[in-house]
């Protein structure tokens, strides 16, 4: 079996991603993140872009709430399981799912919300600096954008990807953003309880950026 933390010689993010999404029915909870719910809960529905989608669950509960949301993901397995749970729930009219090597494409037009939770790569060329400018960049006037990511690997990992995992000033600094035209609402790390491999409930830290982008 691969490695799950590395992508083979010769092979593509795409294939790194189908084949981790391919071990199971379903590899994450079904429930939304928890930073996204306690961040955009009472932010006015209007239209969200949730890069990295994976199975979905963010985008489902953000169109539960009357979004409308561009979900994407380079991984075809996901989307086709993510877009089962929104049929599941009611809400495909609401969801518009592309797939998106975001690497080389990024998906078009302006939005109120764009969620990025946890896009990391094994890999150590994957762009998620410029990326993450991409994401900024397609933050409508008054809209906000959502940062969360991982501050360090689990404690049940003996082999962790040779990636930095950057904290939010680092995030924030990396973003270069006009100066006076962004507004800093959160910027903080976080603990949260995961269940391990072996069914311990250990504790994570993530951290989190969430900005305001000023109207004209």
């Amino acid at each position: 079996m691969q490695d799950h933390h590395t992508i083979a010689p010769g092979g593509s993010h795409e294939e790194f991603w189908d084949g981790r999404y391919g071990v199971g029915e379903r590899i994450w909870s079904g429930e939304p993140n928890t930073v996204l719910v306690r961040e955009t809960t009472g932010l006015p529905p209007g239209r969200a872009l949730d890069l990295g989608c994976g199975e979905g669950a963010d985008a489902v509960w953000l169109a539960e709430r009357g979004w409308h949301v561009t979900a994407t993901d380079i991984s075809r397995v996901a989307l086709g399981r993510a877009a089962r749970h929104a049929a599941d729930a009611g809400v495909a009219d609401r969801i518009d799912w592309q797939w998106h090597d975001l690497t080389a494409t990024f998906p078009t037009g302006g939005f109120d919300l764009v969620s990025a939770h946890f896009l990391h790569s094994p890999s150590e060329e994957f762009p998620r600096e410029r990326i993450l400018r991409a994401a900024a960049a397609s933050v409508a006037p008054g809209g906000t954008l959502l940062i969360v990511g991982h501050a360090g690997f689990p404690s049940w990992d003996p082999n962790p990807p040779n990636v930095h995992l950057p904290t939010p000033e680092e995030v924030l600094a990396s973003l270069e953003l006009p100066e006076g035209q962004w507004e800093v609402l959160l910027s903080a790390e976080h603990e949260r309880l995961q269940t391990a491999p072996d069914g311990e409930q250990v504790t994570r830290t993530d951290n989190a950026l969430k900005l305001r982008r000023a109207r004209p």
